[in-house]
């Protein structure tokens, strides 16, 4: 057990002969005890002071702690919406394939009804310019012909005809 200023102080030595100047020693013995209090208030704020310091590090440590788990949680949640925003990203991209693809087949049926809707005005352009070919050329050759001239002499009869008075 350590020794206390109180047990310097109460300490009592024999005395002899040729022994030590008392008031020397009881002042050199006053000094220990000053010295000893002082090293013992020293070493008591000393452990006041680690004791301070242990608190303030355990704070530290909690707070490193709380801060390397919100870390983890923001890393955690950046590669959740990361992970997310992928997905949103791939599932608008397929959504605009199956748009495009739609537009695509979409473009192409009309395409196709258009060409066949051309096809068949071609058709028909072909077949009225025969039919017109046909017709200008049947009235050339009527035109031509002699029966021209009986047509001429048929139109005369029928309208004298008309013009005479019916008796009957």
């Amino acid at each position: 057990m350590p020794l206390s200023p109180i047990d310097i102080h109460n300490k009592e030595f024999r005395r002899s002969l040729r022994g030590y100047n008392e008031d020397e020693v009881d002042d050199f013995l006053e000094r220990v005890i000053q010295d000893y209090e002082g090293l013992i208030r020293q070493n008591k704020q000393l452990e006041e002071e680690i004791a301070r310091l242990n608190e303030k590090l355990a704070h530290y440590q909690n707070l490193e702690e709380s801060l390397s788990k919100s870390i983890l949680v923001a890393q955690e949640t950046a590669e959740e919406l990361k992970n997310n925003a992928k997905k949103e990203a791939q599932l608008i991209i397929r959504e605009a394939e199956k748009n495009a693809d739609r537009i695509i087949s979409e473009a192409l049926n009309k395409a196709r009804k258009v060409a066949l809707e051309v096809e068949e005005m071609q058709k028909q352009a072909a077949i009225f310019r025969a039919r017109f070919r046909s017709l200008i050329q049947s009235q050339l050759e009527m035109m031509e012909s002699g029966d021209w001239e009986s047509f001429e002499r048929e139109l005369a009869r029928r309208e004298v005809a008309a013009a005479e008075p019916d008796f009957a």
